[in-house]
């Protein structure tokens, strides 16, 4: 418990005790409370005119509380504060305030059964440093959204900008239905599939919450978005216009050849682009990705699967196998975004 108060990596979390045990028993047991001037507030002397700011300036322990008190606290902090609000308990006086709170975590082995009814969570080893992992894994999977959204949206914005602007100025578009619906999968299943396994790590605890009222998309997602966004619609219009010239291509299947490898540079951007989306902020995308087994597995089986697309399945998905020099370019191609996605991060937002 004591690393939960004190320790600086539970970054904007504000614990606060509402017990119904005597205020000096309560300055016996909290000895872990180091500051001497850290407040201990007797509910009986709280100002009812002013109950709302009384009780936020609570630092810590609020002693002799009913269960009308602690109903009073969560709700004056959620309603009047606008703080997002976890409330554990045990017993049945700790109901009301557990049913109040944004989520309540009740006791799995002490808890009365009105206490685990009145939950969201239980905690079955009755250990309170166990809220830090909750804490932990609940930003975790936040997080984790985040980047699926962001690499989600990154890919949906090129992929209509290319194809709408292409259709409407040539009358037709280079990424047909079959290769959209393999980008979507990659897009969907395997891409929230590899985002959605990175583990939790201490540094989550560092940051701020988000808040009730925060934003889902934040600034630093639209950097992101619409940076890679310019880029990959960039590099595929220099291939739709240039493309031919550069790599001599001629003939009747030269087409063919340059839509493919329109196809085959989009779908690096996009396997790139899912490293980038490890970090959104942190500049080194590849720090601890050998750990997750399944994120490795995943760009590995979407590289194989798109060789074999390209190479082997032409007729299926209306593409023609490429050159070396080709499969080169499309990787470097797709490569190049890691190095923009570095310098988007030094543009503060």
């Amino acid at each position: 418990m004591e690393d939960c108060y004190l320790s600086e990596t539970f970054s904007g979390v504000k614990p606060k005790h509402s017990s119904s045990e005597a205020l000096q028993r309560w300055r016996d047991a909290c000895g872990f409370v180091k500051n001497p001037k850290r407040r201990f507030r007797f509910t009986a002397n709280i100002d009812k005119r002013n109950e709302a700011a009384a009780l936020r300036r609570t630092n810590h322990v609020m002693a002799r509380s009913s269960p009308l008190d602690k109903h009073k606290l969560v709700k004056h902090l959620r309603t009047t504060f606008g703080e997002v609000v976890a409330v554990t308990g045990d017993g049945t006086n700790d109901a009301p305030a557990l049913h109040e709170a944004d989520i309540g975590l009740a006791m799995g082995i002490a808890g009365t059964e009105v206490a685990k009814e009145s939950a969201d969570v239980i905690i079955l080893d009755d250990n309170f440093s166990t809220i830090v992992t909750v804490a932990k894994w609940g930003r975790s999977v936040y997080v984790n959204i985040q980047k699926f959204v962001q690499f989600q949206l990154t890919v949906n914005i090129v992929a209509l900008i290319v194809n709408f602007t292409s259709a409407c100025l040539t009358g037709t578009a280079p990424l047909t239905a079959v290769q959209l619906l393999w980008v979507n999968m990659i897009m969907d299943t395997l891409g929230a599939l590899a985002l959605a396994t990175e583990p939790p790590n201490d540094e989550l605890m560092k940051r701020a919450p988000v808040g009730r009222k925060g934003n889902f998309i934040s600034n630093v997602m639209w950097r992101n978005i619409f940076g890679q966004a310019v880029y990959q619609f960039t590099v595929i219009w220099l291939l739709q216009s240039k493309g031919k010239s550069f790599f001599n291509l001629d003939g009747d299947d030269s087409d063919l050849i340059l839509n493919t490898l329109i196809f085959n540079c989009f779908v690096f951007c996009q396997l790139f682009n899912e490293v980038n989306s490890r970090e959104m902020e942190k500049e080194n995308v590849l720090d601890g990705i050998w750990k997750n087994k399944v994120f490795i597995s995943v760009i590995a089986a979407t590289v194989i699967f798109q060789v074999i697309i390209i190479e082997y399945l032409g007729t299926f998905a209306n593409t023609s196998p490429l050159t070396a020099s080709q499969w080169l370019f499309s990787i470097l191609t797709g490569g190049l975004s890691m190095p923009i996605a570095v310098f988007l991060k030094k543009i503060h937002v």
